[in-house]
């Protein structure tokens, strides 16, 4: 017979919660019966013993006259995120320590995937592993669920189990409304008892028939993601529209006679940035970077403001884009479209064409923008010097001619970009051309082609003026008497260990990578040309991305390395970015020598948008995981050739060369032999034989099965 574990009960959780909620105070029995509405005598005999039995185990401290508090030792104590696996094994990933605390599913307590948990960590149990056990949810990663509506007699379900969620939602008769059984709805949780296991749920909606729209929705649910706006920041939105801002004007700065446009994507609809350009000498420069004045129209402590700041950002998944702010201000009134006067928020450059910046000016201002390029029309007009956009490049499908002005500004403005990159590659910037994938979709949202898009000289044009505006703000920042707390985008330093197996990957392709030598970035942007258009490019730009620090918003500037910036801000896109708007307000208050409201809250805010910014990337790349099956639906059986991308436990990961799709080859299917997992070099080998299957290796597979609901492609090596 096996010892029964010794895990926390229902009572041992209740009580220690009440501590945790209150970490600073003291309490007795009494005190501890009345938080939890006890009241009959038994129950808190229950409670008095459950309290002994915990001083015992040390996670209530004894006080004199009857009164306890929360254990010193916190080491037992982990506060970090759940992460819940196909298995239903859930792992907390925590800052407080290196090691992830295994959590079985008894242990889960109610926590779901991706929630913010306390966990009491008990011994190394399962194969040496940390095991512990949920005992608080600090914050839940999402409120609202999908699933399917089942219909009972006198009640129904809400069907939302999948890999990684482990219950479904009760729905109770005077809940059920009008929805039908196989129905899509979203649901929220009205109360979770601790006696059920499911908590009773509250739907809110249908997402009706459309396949599409319930996929894009679930993506978004899933990373705790907002859809729809509040009513209440509709109507403000519109409000906006209709406001008289004529007295706003006189008080700006007015371009509208500087020749300005925008260049942007083909299928743009909001324009948060135009350039402005003027000779004023043969070498002497005025380009302005224009960004649309979002925080004019968004107020502090404004509905608006609080759905702003609550997404954070904007997300766009491959068939949509789900805006930060409404369509009202996003695509119209705060959009710079060509031949519309504009309010924005400007840093203005006189710069000679060698990109040195000789004067500087911030500001409000007011644009008219003369002309909407693409990056194709603006890379033609900049190749060929003409003044004709052709019809096959035109984004309106005819031939049309632009002023001779313009031309010379596309010209002039890219020499200079020119320039300020080469500078900034010289200062140490490490300078990423990933391939990026798009996709050709048909009417339905079907996925019907894969192309690649790769930066050219307009996309390049607009990146080196952007980054030049954002640095530039920055340090302006630094300069002012009363320095403001500000929100920068900071980048950390490489981590170590991943630059050694980058090392050994890139060195399996004949490429070297000496990291012995101090210039760790000149030495990453030999190896980033090196492989510029061979078949392992996509792999080692993807490896040596990985190998790179993540970058966040925060109060604290430490610099960003990857751009080789000692100071940087983002300034250039409050469209679609909260921190940019944060950004405009500290800049706009410091000029007029004011303060912003609630200063204090810049650093939450800061955490908040980096937070909400990973959730949204997570969103995006499971919109391309879920579109590259769908692609592949019809292709079962077709033989590829690919390179291992990723080496997992479970199997590797490749990359299909021809399409960018990448699948899992699960480890049992491995063929020829037994083969085992070597964490430390990337690969499995095989027992009998000794082949290898590692990082970079180059391998022809069969496409086995495309599953939508895991957004997964599974291979089978073939010789």
């Amino acid at each position: 017979m096996s010892k029964k574990r010794n895990h926390p009960t229902d009572l041992e959780r209740k009580i220690e919660k009440v501590f945790l909620e209150n970490p600073n105070k003291e309490f007795n029995y009494k005190q501890i019966s009345a938080t939890l509405k006890v009241s009959d005598t038994k129950r808190r005999n229950e409670i008095r013993k459950t309290i002994s039995k915990m001083t015992k185990k040390k996670r209530l401290l004894s006080l004199e006259r009857g009164k306890y508090s929360l254990s010193n030792n916190h080491n037992n104590r982990v506060e970090g995120v759940l992460e819940i696996t196909a298995s239903g094994r859930g792992y907390v990933v925590s800052d407080q320590i290196e090691e992830d605390i295994l959590v079985e599913p008894r242990g889960l307590n109610k926590a779901f995937n991706g929630d913010s948990v306390v966990v009491l960590v008990g011994q190394r149990r399962n194969k040496g592993k940390l095991e512990g056990e949920v005992l608080q949810i600090k914050k839940r990663k999402r409120e609202k669920f999908i699933g399917v509506f089942e219909r009972k007699e006198g009640y129904g379900f809400v069907n939302t189990r999948n890999a990684r969620m482990y219950t479904d939602f009760f729905i109770k008769k005077e809940g059920m409304g009008n929805y039908k059984t196989g129905e899509t709805v979203v649901v929220e949780i009205k109360k979770w008892d601790e006696k059920n296991d499911s908590p009773e749920g509250r739907i809110l909606k249908t997402l009706g028939e459309k396949k599409e729209e319930v996929e894009a929705y679930s993506i978004l649910y899933e990373h705790g993601l907002s859809v729809d706006f509040s009513k209440k920041a509709e109507k403000e939105a519109e409000m906006k529209s209709i406001e008289n801002n004529e007295g706003e004007v006189e008080k700006r700065k007015d371009m509208r006679n500087t020749l300005t446009f925008t260049i942007d994507p083909d299928d743009a609809k909001d324009f948060d940035d135009a350039i402005s350009f003027s000779e004023l000498n043969d070498n002497l420069f005025e380009v302005g970077v224009h960004i649309a004045d979002v925080s004019y129209f968004v107020k502090e402590d404004t509905e608006l403001d609080r759905e702003a700041k609550s997404r954070a950002t904007s997300v766009y998944l491959v068939d949509r884009v789900i805006p930060m702010l409404p369509e009202t201000l996003s695509n119209n009134l705060c959009s710079l479209r060509p031949n519309e006067d504009k309010l924005t928020f400007s840093a203005i450059f006189k710069v000679n064409k060698k990109g040195e910046i000789k004067e500087e000016w911030f500001g409000k201002t007011i644009i008219k923008s003369n002309e909407r390029l693409s990056y194709q029309e603006a890379k033609h007009l900049i190749d060929s010097g003409s003044t004709k956009i052709p019809k096959e490049v035109s984004l309106d499908n005819i031939e049309k001619k632009v002023e001779e002005n313009l031309t010379k500004a596309l010209s002039v403005t890219n020499e200079i970009a020119q320039n300020i990159r080469k500078k900034r590659i010289s200062t140490g910037a490490i300078i990423f051309d990933k391939t990026e994938i798009k996709f050709e979709l048909d009417k339905n949202k079907h996925p019907i082609e894969i192309s690649f898009k790769k930066a050219e000289n307009a996309n390049k044009l607009i990146e080196e003026l952007m980054l030049l505006a954002n640095k530039r703000v920055a340090e302006r920042v630094e300069k002012f008497e009363k320095k403001p707390k500000f929100v920068y985008r900071v980048h950390d330093k490489p981590d170590q260990e991943k630059l050694k197996n980058l090392k050994r990957t890139v060195e399996r392709f004949g490429h070297t990578l000496n990291l012995a030598k101090g210039n760790i970035a000149k030495e990453l942007n030999g190896l980033l040309l090196a492989v510029s258009g061979k078949k392992e490019q996509n792999l080692i730009d993807t490896l040596t991305i990985r190998s790179m620090s993540k970058a966040e918003y925060t109060t604290k500037n430490i610099g960003h390395y990857g751009l080789s910036f000692s100071h940087y801000a983002h300034f250039t896109s409050p469209i679609r970015r909260y921190p940019d708007i944060l950004v405009h307000r500290v800049l706009e208050a410091s000029l007029n020598k004011t303060k912003i409201k609630n200063e204090e809250d810049l650093e939450e805010l800061a955490r908040h948008s980096t937070e909400k910014e990973i959730h949204a990337t997570k969103a995006e790349r499971d919109s391309i995981k879920l579109t590259q099956v769908k692609y592949m639906q019809d292709k079962i059986g077709k033989r590829y050739e690919a390179v291992i991308s990723g080496v997992i436990q479970r199997g590797v990961f490749v990359e299909v060369v021809e399409n960018k799709c990448e699948g899992l080859v699960k480890a049992k299917d491995l063929p020829g032999d037994y083969y085992t997992y070597d964490l430390k070099n990337h690969m499995f080998q095989g027992e009998r034989a000794g082949k290898t299957y590692q990082l970079g290796d180059e391998v022809s597979v069969v496409l086995q099965g495309a599953d939508l609901v895991k957004k997964q492609l599974n291979f089978q090596v073939v010789f």
